[in-house]
This record gives C-alpha cells, sequence and structure tokens, in this order.
C-alpha cells in the first residue's frame, strides 16, 4: 500500500526552525515528483515547494524562497523541508504529496498521493 507520513511539525516562536519529514512506503520517492504543500485555518492548500524527478529541480513559492530548503535521502526513502526564520503567516498543515515524474508545478490537482499533514504553529 502506498503511504506517506509527515513528521516534525511542532509549534516554534518566530524566527525558529523545524524539519518536516516524509517517509515513504510501499514506492520509492525517487521516481516521483514530491511537493509540499500547506493549507492554513480558511484558506485553501497552497503549495510550497516540489522537486521534480526528470530535471531534478527544485521550486519554491514565492513566499518562502530563501527560507525553506527541499531535500530528499533516497536511502531513506524520505523527503525533507528545512523551514529557517519561521513567521506566524508561515502557521498550517502542513503535507506532501507525490505526483508524476513530469510534474513541474505545485498545483495540488497533479499530485496523487498524499500525506495526513504535521500542524507547524509559529507563535511568541
Amino acid at each position: 500500500q502506498l503511504q506517506l507520513v509527515e513528521s516534525g511539525g511542532g509549534l516554534v516562536q518566530p524566527g525558529g526552525s523545524l524539519r518536516l519529514s516524509c517517509a515513504a512506503s510501499g514506492f520509492t520517492l525517487d521516481s516521483y515528483a514530491i511537493g509540499w504543500f500547506r493549507q492554513a485555518p480558511g484558506k485553501e492548500r497552497e503549495g510550497v515547494s516540489c522537486i521534480n524527478r526528470a530535471e531534478h529541480t527544485t521550486y519554491y513559492a514565492d513566499s518562502v524562497k530563501g527560507r525553506f530548503t527541499m531535500s530528499r535521502d533516497n536511502t531513506e526513502n524520505t523527503v525533507y523541508l528545512q523551514m529557517n526564520s519561521l513567521k506566524p503567516e508561515d502557521t498550517a498543515v502542513y503535507y506532501c504529496a507525490a505526483g508524476p515524474p513530469w510534474v513541474v508545478t505545485t498545483t495540488p490537482s497533479y499530485y496523487d498521493y498524499w500525506g495526513q499533514g504535521t500542524q507547524v504553529t509559529v507563535s511568541s
């Protein structure tokens, strides 16, 4: 059974850091495009970053560029999202998702498999 499990969320003060993990089972993450998304209360789910399998290229939303870094550990079949200089507006449930290797967008509808999400709260 294909499954994605996120972890690493929590409560952090503004300016702090967190590293989210997305572990896959039942399939090899390196064969898919992987995206990170977030959804705040009352807002639509938005794309944060993605790694395109075909081009091995990483994309970031303007709101997180320079602060967030996405990486992949193929030996652990895990993708990470390092989040630095966190702001209160980064508060949301964060999801990882897997899609076809040709996907180069963070549009949620292109992704087939989703994790259950992990809560990130940035507050003093």
